[in-house]
């Protein structure tokens, strides 16, 4: 065989094998029933994707600046949290990272500037993908987690120091309950029994009983604690710090910080997700541009993920194969594959996504 021949039978063969590979790459993913809700701050729209094949298939209006976004248990209806008041820049830190607080002559300035009008909890239809209502959820909410039996919201009042109590078959405000400055994070624990307000400020952390709904709980973290997961059995919890660039492990029988991980050089945590299986934790590293993978028992740090930029709020596929990331700046959700530990894909959303919820298909 002449040189020029063998040459070109090693690229049909190079060029067959690219394509298998093109074609195998999805099918991992081709089994994956279910959909990526994703909440656009700056555009005011949540955009929906494919689970299978990374493609968008939606983009639903919602009104002013979703953020918070969390599936109902039955699959069919997504909430998000929108809030009218004015999207501003962060505040300046101190030595320490708490933030600095501007004095105004006036209290009610930001409530002036704020459409309160505008505050709520949007619900969306899984199968329309429409907005198909909104409930009162006090000022400006930012986040919250579901009741185990899904009918009630917990959701944190960024501006108001507060965190409400939402019915929603009733779309009533049943309770109100004060906690620290800048409340950011809520999570239920994995019983249903207890919910958790983590406040960016200062690093308060107040522990609310689902029954009464007093506090019953109230420790410290370093500052800037944006959210927080739990192992699947219940017992331990996990609360990233983001002005440190750490990982807080809390004894949720004891209320007690057991352990602070220290995450990469330059990470500033913002999310955190347990695994299906509660073996790994996953922390966004916001402007690092990394995922952070560590083993949920002995905190080692087992890989550090490149994704987009300053990924902030993160979701897992049903099967904790696929991690999703919402990367702010750039306007797009990369795509982990986990079992390679890199990102196999870019979908371009709206504007500014802030978080990501997964809602498995129910067809």
């Amino acid at each position: 065989m002449s040189e020029s021949k063998h040459i070109a039978g090693l690229r049909g063969v190079q060029a067959l094998a690219c394509v298998l590979m093109a074609l195998a790459a999805p099918t991992g993913q081709a089994a994956q029933n279910y959909q990526v809700y994703v909440s656009n701050e700056r555009s005011g729209d949540v955009t929906v994707i494919n689970g299978s094949d990374n493609q968008v298939i939606g983009t639903i209006p919602v009104g002013k600046r979703p953020r918070g976004i969390h599936a109902g248990p039955e699959g069919k209806t997504v909430y998000v949290a929108l809030s009218g008041t004015p999207l501003a820049a962060p505040p300046r830190l101190d030595a320490k990272g708490n933030p600095i607080f501007q004095k105004s002559n006036d209290d009610d300035d930001d409530a002036v500037k704020a459409d309160k009008s505008a505050d709520a909890i949007g619900v969306l239809d899984v199968g329309t993908r429409k907005l198909t209502g909104k409930i009162s959820a006090g000022s400006d909410p930012e986040e919250f987690s579901l009741s185990k039996d899904g009918s009630r919201l917990y959701v944190s009042n960024e501006d108001f120091k507060a965190a409400s109590v939402i019915n929603i078959a009733t779309g009533k405000v049943e309770h109100i309950v004060p906690v620290g400055q800048e409340p950011e994070g809520v999570a239920t624990e994995p019983d249903g029994k207890r919910f958790y307000v983590t406040c960016e400020a200062g690093g308060d952390v107040y522990v609310i009983e689902t029954g009464g709904y007093t506090v019953v709980g109230h420790f410290k973290v370093n500052v800037r604690p944006r959210s927080m997961d739990f192992l699947p059995g219940g017992g331990m919890g996990f609360i990233p710090s983001e002005s440190t660039g750490e990982l807080n492990v809390i004894d949720t029988t004891s209320l007690k910080v057991l352990k602070v991980v220290a995450l990469p050089t330059g990470s500033r945590p913002m999310s955190v997700k347990v695994a299906p299986d509660g073996r790994k934790i996953y922390v966004s590293n916001g402007r690092a541009g990394t995922v952070s993978v560590l083993d949920s028992h002995t905190y080692e740090l087992l890989n550090t993920i490149k994704v987009g930029v300053r990924p902030w709020g993160i979701a897992l596929s049903p099967d904790g194969k696929f991690l999703y990331t919402a990367n702010g700046p750039s306007n797009d959700v990369s795509v982990v594959d986990l079992e390679a530990g890199q990102e196999i894909a870019r979908v371009k959303v709206g504007l500014s996504p802030w978080a990501v919820a997964i809602v498995p298909n129910t067809n």
